[in-house]
């Protein structure tokens, strides 16, 4: 019989790890999506990130946002309290095939990132016309 150890110095740095990010293993952030007429909204909290710091990919039907945050002070300064994660920030979401992923809009304001991505042509409802008894043709005869 073998017996594990817990390290809570691990532990502790693989929390921080996942809170605070690493490039390695990049920080979450909070998102809403929902559906608004004939596009898919998506807003990201990326709270203190230029607009310059944020990097949108689509390969297939995946969508790639990546964001970094810095927040040492420039200069000789001496840090008392440092609370406000700083790194990389990463998501990926999986569009399904009833959107438009060549046309997908990205706008940042007020540290939230709002994309908006169309439903595809093909996904919307259509009628389709049916004709009337006028139009029927006997077969045979």
């Amino acid at each position: 019989m073998m017996l594990m150890r817990t390290d809570p110095f691990r532990e502790l740095d693989r929390l921080t790890e996942r809170l605070l990010g690493t490039t390695a293993h990049p920080a979450a952030m909070p998102m809403d999506a929902y559906r608004d007429g004939e596009s898919f909204v998506v807003q990201l909290d990326l709270p203190g990130v230029t607009p310059e710091s944020i990097d949108l990919d689509v390969e297939r039907n995946v969508l790639t946002v990546r964001a970094e945050r810095r927040t040492a002070p420039e200069g000789d300064v001496e840090m008392v309290i440092s609370e406000r994660p700083a790194g990389t920030f990463s998501r990926q979401l999986f569009l399904g095939e009833t959107l438009d992923t060549e046309r997908v809009e990205a706008s940042y304001d007020s540290g939230v990132l709002t994309l908006r991505i169309p439903v595809a042509e093909q996904a919307k409802p259509r009628k389709i016309a049916v004709s009337g008894g006028s139009d029927r043709r006997e077969i045979g005869g």
